[in-house]
């Protein structure tokens, strides 16, 4: 007897957490689907539980979370749906973090530290995810902790069209805040338009998180538009002092850029009385109202997210999105 022969067929679900609908509605509606309906609720005791309302067998699955405070319920929710999908026979999961929770604790300071960033890869591993999607890791060694394809995506584009469509004709200094950052701040500055580059030296107390002492400029600053970039914005300590210190080297003007406004208290205020003349950041995380001041510029990853997602569906080039540089 020959084997009966069927036609294979490829279909694209999208699902979303709880902690940034917009951003999944706004994916969806670039990738022309609906977001599965599910039910979603939370016991008594604080327990999460989640039902897909449609059937997902066989489906290529991508769950998009927001990783946002609270963010051990929103690590746990995905984790949830994750195995929920894995539980109801799709056929490859993908999940999509645009923040990588716990990114900062990718490597041991002192004995008797925890790797917390390999911890979650791991574990939406063993919940059954086959592929992760996220925006400009804090360090590119996390794309190693996780044992299947890492799709790194870099939200750089993003940030510097608007820069050069709002600043072009300026005098620019590419700035890195600490010298860890100088190859990015050289690929920015080559997108910018082959400016020149200066960082902040800082030090840090890793038994002090959320605190740096901005030590002094290395380049030439004077009289420069500074475009200060980072990956993220926690507290907004780091970048404020290195403000700071532009402005006493003689900047003038200060530009920051950063993928993730994490805003936690204090930043908002520290942001909106420092001398920058523009906040720039994405929509990796929900930024409230409560957390929004004059200067503060939001743009959207949701196009770059849903070419990412179409092209992981259709098994095409993820990195020629980023001219070979993701």
């Amino acid at each position: 007897m020959s084997p009966k022969q069927g036609t294979p067929k490829k279909n694209l679900m999208l699902f979303s957490g709880g902690a940034h609908r917009e951003l999944a509605e706004e994916v969806a509606q670039h990738l022309n689907v609906t977001i599965t309906p599910q039910t979603a609720h939370t016991f008594a005791n604080g327990e999460l539980f989640v039902r897909f309302e449609e059937s997902v067998r066989g489906t290529d699955a991508f769950v998009i979370q927001a990783h946002t405070t609270p963010i051990n319920e929103y690590v746990m929710e995905q984790l949830i749906m994750v195995d929920a999908l894995k539980r109801a026979s799709a056929k490859r999961i993908t999940v999509v973090m645009p923040f990588y929770p716990y990114a900062r604790q990718d490597k041991k300071h002192k004995g008797r530290e925890p790797i917390s960033a390999r911890l979650i890869a791991d574990l939406f591993k063993t919940a059954g995810a086959d592929r992760i999607m996220t925006v400009d890791l804090h360090t590119a060694q996390i794309q190693g902790f996780f044992d299947g394809p890492v799709d790194h995506l870099m939200a750089q584009t993003v940030l510097a069209d608007h820069i050069k469509a709002t600043y072009g004709n300026a005098d620019i200094t590419v700035v890195s805040p600490d010298s860890g950052r100088v190859r990015l701040a050289e690929k920015w500055a080559a997108q910018l338009g082959d400016r020149p580059i200066a960082f902040i030296h800082k030090t840090r107390d890793p038994d002090k998180p959320n605190q740096a002492v901005a030590n002094r400029v290395v380049g030439k600053v004077e009289g420069k538009l500074c475009v200060l970039i980072d990956d993220m914005i926690d507290t907004g300590g780091t970048i404020v002092k290195a403000t700071e210190a532009l402005i006493d080297e003689g900047a003038a003007d200060v530009v920051i850029a950063t993928t993730h406004g994490i805003l936690s208290d204090p930043a908002t205020q520290r942001l909106s009385s420092c001398k920058a003349r523009e906040v720039i950041v994405t929509n990796s995380l929900p930024i409230p109202e409560e957390k929004r001041f004059p200067g503060l510029t939001v743009l959207s990853i949701a196009p770059m997210l849903a070419e990412a997602i179409q092209q992981v569906f259709e098994d095409g080039s993820v990195t020629s999105l980023f001219d070979g540089n993701a």
